[in-house]
């Protein structure tokens, strides 16, 4: 059961992953035995293949079959079961060759096609996010939208597929998008969605385009028909891997791009202008520890987040320079800050790592900084405490205004929890410690913690827990 989240994360990410569990012995199937799950009835609909494995000699098959499923189309988790019994069994059978992955490239009058309806827009964007992407597709997409001087946005945590710095970026389509990004795209005459599953955060629940059929002419490339037409119907769908779109797209010859010039310079600015920290309640300017960290880390440096209301002054005042330093959960999974930044430091020991959670989504993995202090990662973890479960309060404001329930949290110290892991760990309370506080963290020889003690009231970026209260008592 603890493996269903990250399943589930992976599915709503379009991550490959290849789950194997262990099942009860095969004479010990459908009696409700010690620890018996049914894992097709349980996995079904979070991934794209459940299976058992009953015969050993049939072991290759599954694996192949396994890797296939999971690595082409619309990327995804497969889970394969293994009972207890089989597992010691011995089998010949043969060897199967490395798995390729399979992905359908855009066929040559849907890519004319797109470009015949760019060269007729007058207000055009482009989004970018989903998968599967690799460093060359982001490349290339970027000179697509060089070529023919489009805006580009990214969808909901997939802000590292664009230098968040260049000219062209105006924004990312999340939880508390920028309102001109808003004004923009419902004033657009052609959305460009490369990638994403046309979603509820990417859509603002569906309105910010007409559903099913928009009022601007859209365009909507994806890996795999089954997420083509699911809600949207577009008026020009394209089946295909984003690594073979994005060479297309770029191999395209420009379009005179002089109708939209201004607008795509007004976007940035906008962008630019949302991006500039704000005031905050309290001591502890958190947009400005975020900035701090955006003007300080390395291009390369790899930030990553769980969920909760915490993860919206990452997404808007950090900068993602390069492809694969963002690693956040689309499924708005709590507990995958440590996690994934256990994940991040392994794989990339040569890489800064800075891992987000707020105080209630570090609850619930918080142990695994004992898997980073066993391996000595190149990690800082900061903690953002408010005592509470900020998301839910912000709703009960919203919707029951003065009638707080279940949201409140007596925490522990969460810089001395760190110190007994055997981590460097230390509390900040006021904005202009932090610097200090994080060099320290990074002199340190091996992962650190920093909690950062912020006010209740700082909900948001743009909201304090009283005026959200005081409005919802006047509506």
């Amino acid at each position: 059961t603890n493996a269903s989240v990250g399943i589930h994360t992976a599915y709503q990410d379009s991550t490959p992953v290849i789950l194997f569990i262990g099942q009860v012995a095969r004479d010990m199937l459908e009696r409700e035995a010690f620890q018996e799950v049914d894992f097709r009835r349980m996995f079904g609909q979070m991934s794209k293949w459940v299976a058992q494995i009953d015969d050993p000699a049939r072991i290759p098959e599954f694996i192949s079959r396994a890797y296939h499923v999971a690595t082409s189309g619309r990327p995804g988790p497969v889970v394969l079961a293994l009972p207890e019994d089989m597992q010691s069994e011995k089998a010949d059978a043969p060897e199967t060759g490395r798995y390729k992955e399979i992905q359908a490239s855009p066929a040559t009058a849907d890519m004319a096609t797109l470009r015949d309806m760019l060269s007729k827009a007058k207000k055009p964007m482009m989004f970018v996010g989903g998968s599967p992407w690799n460093e060359a597709a982001c490349a290339d997409i970027t000179a697509f939208a060089e070529a023919n001087n489009l805006p580009v946005a990214a969808t909901y945590r997939r802000q590292d597929l664009i230098d968040n710095r260049h000219r062209l970026y105006c924004g990312v389509l999340t939880l508390g998008t920028n309102p001109a990004l808003v004004k923009r795209i419902k004033e657009s005459d052609l959305l460009i969605v490369a990638g994403p599953q046309i979603g509820e955060i990417m859509t603002d629940g569906y309105t910010l385009i007409d559903a099913p059929r928009s009022k601007q002419t859209l365009i909507h490339i994806c890996a795999g028909v089954g997420e083509l037409g699911k809600v949207y119907q577009p008026d020009l769908a394209i089946n295909s891997g984003m690594v073979q779109f994005a060479a297309a797209a770029r191999a395209l010859d420009p379009v005179d791009s002089s109708a939209w010039t201004e607008e795509t310079k007004a976007a940035r600015a906008a962008h630019e202008a949302f991006s500039i920290p704000p005031d905050a309640p309290g001591n502890l300017n958190y947009s400005k520890v975020v900035t701090w960290l955006d003007e300080n880390l390395p291009d390369d440096a790899i930030v990553t987040n769980g969920a909760g209301n915490y993860t919206i002054w990452v997404h808007r005042f950090f900068r993602y320079r390069q492809y694969r330093t963002q690693l956040a959960p689309q499924s708005g999974a709590m507990g995958y800050g440590v996690p994934s930044g256990v994940a991040a430091a392994i794989v990339h020991p040569d890489r800064e790592v800075v891992s987000f959670s707020g105080d209630g989504c570090f609850l619930m993995n918080g142990q695994e900084l004992a898997t980073a202090a066993q391996y000595g990662l190149n990690v800082t973890f900061i903690v953002v405490n408010n005592g509470m479960y900020g998301t839910i309060r912000m709703h009960q404001e919203r919707r029951f205004p003065k009638r707080v329930s279940g949201t409140e949290l007596v925490n522990p110290d969460f810089a001395a929890l760190a110190k007994a892991y055997g981590l460097h760990g230390e509390m900040v309370e006021r904005t202009e410690d932090f610097p200090d506080a994080y060099k320290r963290a990074r002199d340190f020889n091996g992962p650190a913690l920093i909690e950062l003690r912020v006010d209740q009231e700082a909900i948001t970026p743009a909201a304090t827990i009283s005026g959200i209260r005081e409005a919802a008592l006047k509506s």
